[in-house]
């Protein structure tokens, strides 16, 4: 009897240790599986960003200086976006780097520190240029749509709100209930020298969408003033 619950026994170590070996290589499979996954999208959003560097921007209602600004750092190393916002109503595709340096403005967007992560719950703040990518913001109606893509996908915004405020009203760029996006710039569009106010483009993320991981999130979640767009002509 002995001998036969000591066989059991063994049968059930090797049992469990066979049940082992094969969880540890199913969870290899998918860990490799998820990592391609992801390797897979990061390398297709890099893509897509390089596409964009080869053929330039629509300059046509940019400022000389602005275009000037944008091919003396088009060769500064800056690293690849961490999304990309389109408005398909003004055909305008524009990366979104992290910070509102000057390199970083005169080569697309800029994610406003202290926000919201794109793609992720609260207020995505988001600056540009009037002079140069966001010059297109002049046209924006209610009710346009703002699409916003990162490696983890995609979200649809609608613009609910267009504001003028002075450069201190920082409110704007404050958590909200629900999911948005703020869109800041100066103003007015074509105003010689340093604009005296911002021009804000709030939009609310359409319903049934799942967000996404919040990439570019601060541990800091008070915007200030200095990180509203400054002018730079």
């Amino acid at each position: 009897m002995s001998r036969f619950i000591g066989k059991a026994v063994h049968l059930l170590a090797l049992g469990c240790t066979s049940l082992g070996l094969v969880c540890l290589a199913v969870f290899t499979v998918a860990t490799l599986d998820a990592r391609h996954a992801a390797w897979a999208a990061e390398s297709a959003f890099d893509q897509i960003y390089k596409e964009m560097l080869a053929e330039p921007p629509d300059q046509q209602d940019w400022s000389e200086g602005r275009k000037k600004h944008y091919l003396e750092t088009r060769a500064a190393e800056i690293g690849a976006p961490a999304g990309l916002i389109r408005i398909p109503s003004l055909d305008l595709t524009v990366p979104i780097f992290e910070g509102t340096s000057d390199l970083v403005l005169n080569r697309g967007a800029g994610w406003i520190e202290g926000t919201a992560g794109l793609g992720s719950s609260g207020n995505v703040g988001v600056a540009g240029h009037r002079d140069g990518f966001f010059r297109g913001l002049k046209d924006i109606k209610q009710g346009d749509a703002i699409e916003i893509a990162t490696i983890d996908g995609s979200l649809t915004y609608q613009v609910s709100e267009i504001m003028i405020v002075d450069p201190k009203d920082v409110y704007v760029l404050e958590p909200t209930p629900d999911p948005a996006i703020t869109l800041v710039t100066c103003y007015p569009f074509y105003f010689v020298g340093n604009a005296p106010q911002r021009y804000i483009v709030r939009a609310v993320l359409e319903d049934g969408q799942p967000l996404m991981s919040g990439l570019l999130t601060s541990q800091n979640s008070e915007p200030q003033q200095e990180r509203t767009p400054k002018e730079k002509e």
